[in-house]
């Protein structure tokens, strides 16, 4: 009984041991990542929004520009589809003056694309990525993510620009407004941090 007691803390006392480990690995990992995260947003218009936004993808980014670019990318599609999702439901409200319809279903139309846009341009940050040490063809890649980026914050400055209209109810517009204005903010941000990891490799 005394044996079995004592294989069992051992036991214990090893699983205890690994666990201490890892969570000392992890944890001497998480402030070198959050520093490079804060200080990769330094760069970007929207720096609180960036390090906040990108945060949960510590473990993912590590010190990587490319794992960076691709989280922020990743983040910015995610708001420019729930922008999308939202302005096509409103195009099937009932109710809408034809002007407020009209308009809502421009920037519907524009932040389709602008989804468009980002969906393409994160598998071609990957393609960039595997062609790092072939400059002719890093730079091709890289360049249109750059430009498809820079399209879709043009479809969402578009579609603000298109419900800046008196004669749009307020509250149709300011639901609009704000989440194309948060996935703005993410876009530009991505934007920047695609063309820092485009100089570290050019």
């Amino acid at each position: 009984m005394a044996n079995l007691t004592l294989h069992f803390l051992l036991i214990f006392l090893s699983f205890h041991c690994i666990f201490a480990i890892i969570t000392e690995s992890i944890t001497s990992q998480t402030p070198n990542t959050t520093n490079f995260i804060v200080t990769s947003c330094k760069t970007t218009l929207y720096p609180t929004i960036c390090v906040q936004s990108l945060s949960a993808y510590a473990n993912t980014i590590q010190l990587n520009e490319q794992e960076l670019a691709h989280a922020a990318l990743s983040v910015s599609l995610s708001k420019a589809k729930i922008a999308s999702t939202y302005i096509s439901k409103l195009t099937r409200m009932r109710g809408l003056k034809p002007r407020e319809l009209q308009a809502s279903k421009d920037c519907s139309f524009n932040m389709n694309d602008c989804v468009y846009q980002l969906t393409r341009s994160i598998p071609e940050l990957g393609q960039s990525g595997k062609l790092a040490s072939r400059r002719d063809e890093f730079t091709w890649h890289v360049s249109n993510v750059q430009t498809w980026i820079s399209a879709a914050l043009t479809d969402q400055n578009t579609c603000l620009d298109m419900i800046n209209n008196p004669s749009m109810d307020g509250k149709i517009k300011d639901s609009i407004r704000v989440r194309v204005a948060v996935a703005s903010q993410v876009t530009s941000n991505a934007l920047a941090l695609v063309y820092q990891f485009a100089e570290k490799h050019l």
